[in-house]
């Protein structure tokens, strides 16, 4: 009896399993770990996390395209070529004799933990699309899209209120975190920067640093989102808001999509007043 042909990706296993492994690291890696900085620094306070976020979105039209280039697509190809592996599509040669096996367990796990909390946090916060019909009619009646960029953490505050959803995203980062330093460290092995066994023991203690560390970063961020003052935060993003209007740096009809409808409806009755 022949053999049925092998698939595509189980003939380049080589070059799939390097290019799933860098994507993990860069882009995907690197923008988790910037992310999680940006956030942290609503610890500072709301004004530093709204300049942050201003120099986000200060690349205008190119954002989207930065985003689906560098971030979303490197993403999704991760996450296919991950549940490829796992559901045996490709040779299982990934489980390496020196991998323990709760080791080995707890990085598909967090694997796909961390896949179902990002497709959910960005829908969360952003909505997926940034199409209008699609945030008023789909995005917003589900509760997505709260995140507004330029009411950066009075929004991220609201968002992260009430009890759930800090331990959704507290079990969903440290997944995240998890899965990037110990992929850190298996993927040293697969490209051959670490083989010895003393190599590897150094490579993980300096991995176990770098999750540790990590991790205080994200829980420090989310601490900062549920401890936002809001009302103090609103008041902040108006002044800095009209001080960019006044600079010419903003359009108001161009930017009123990224403002929350609150202090959107205050600008524009002020706007009225004044005339």
């Amino acid at each position: 009896m022949e053999k049925a042909p092998a698939s595509f990706l189980a003939r380049h296993e080589f070059l799939v399993r390097r290019l799933h492994s860098l994507s993990g690291l860069v882009p995907v890696g690197a923008y988790m770990v910037i992310h999680l900085l940006t956030n942290s620094t609503v610890l500072t306070s709301s004004a530093t996390f709204q300049r942050a976020v201003y120099q986000i979105h200060s690349l205008g039209d190119l954002l989207p395209l930065i985003e689906w280039t560098f971030i979303f697509i490197p993403l999704i190809f991760h996450a296919i070529i991950g549940v490829v592996i796992i559901r045996g599509g490709l040779p299982n040669t990934g489980s390496y004799s020196y991998t323990s096996n709760i080791r080995y367990t707890l990085q598909r796990a967090t694997g796909m933990i961390a896949f179902l909390f990002i497709m959910w946090h960005v829908f969360h916060m952003h909505g997926w699309f940034h199409f209008e019909t699609w945030i008023e009619n789909v995005a917003e009646p589900l509760g997505g899209a709260q995140f507004k960029p330029y009411n950066a953490a009075s929004t991220l505050g609201a968002a992260m209120s009430g009890f759930v959803y800090p331990i959704l995203y507290a079990i969903g980062v440290l997944s995240c975190v998890f899965h990037l330093a110990n992929g850190i460290w298996t993927m040293g092995i697969t490209w051959g920067v670490w083989v010895s066994p003393a190599a590897q023991k150094r490579a993980n203690v300096a991995c176990v640093i770098f999750g540790v560390g990590l991790a205080a970063v994200a829980m420090g961020a989310l601490g900062g989102a549920i401890t936002v003052d809001e009302e103090a935060a609103k008041s902040m993003e108006e002044k800095m808001y009209n001080a960019k209007l006044a600079s010419g740096e903003l359009d108001e009809k161009a930017s009123e999509h990224k403002r929350s409808h609150d202090d959107a409806g205050h600008a524009q009755a002020d706007t009225d007043q004044d005339e």
